[in-house]
């Protein structure tokens, strides 16, 4: 009974572990469409793509422009990357 309640306890533990990890590592959630905006509030563009990384590309002043998934946030329920308009435009 002991080594049961043992195994039962070791596995719920590993789920919750391996859960909040896969939670941790998502992300944000990042879907072609979605308005990107800049930390000041300024809109950006709508994302053109999203790659497997995690980041995203979009159009801006006609050029496409990749802006990286370490940069980004959801704030306030907004797309937010920590980039200015100037940084995702001189980024290449």
């Amino acid at each position: 009974m002991k080594k049961s309640l043992l195994a039962v306890s070791l596995f719920a533990f590993m789920s919750v572990a391996t859960a909040a990890q896969e939670t941790a590592s998502a992300g944000p959630i990042a879907t072609k469409g979605k308005m990107l905006y800049a930390t000041n509030g300024g809109r950006l563009g709508s994302v053109y793509r999203v790659s497997d990384d995690g980041s995203v590309q979009l159009i801006l002043d006609g050029s496409m422009r990749t802006v990286p998934a370490s940069t980004l946030a959801m704030v306030d329920g907004k797309l937010t990357t920590s980039l200015s308009k100037s940084d995702v435009i001189s980024r290449q």
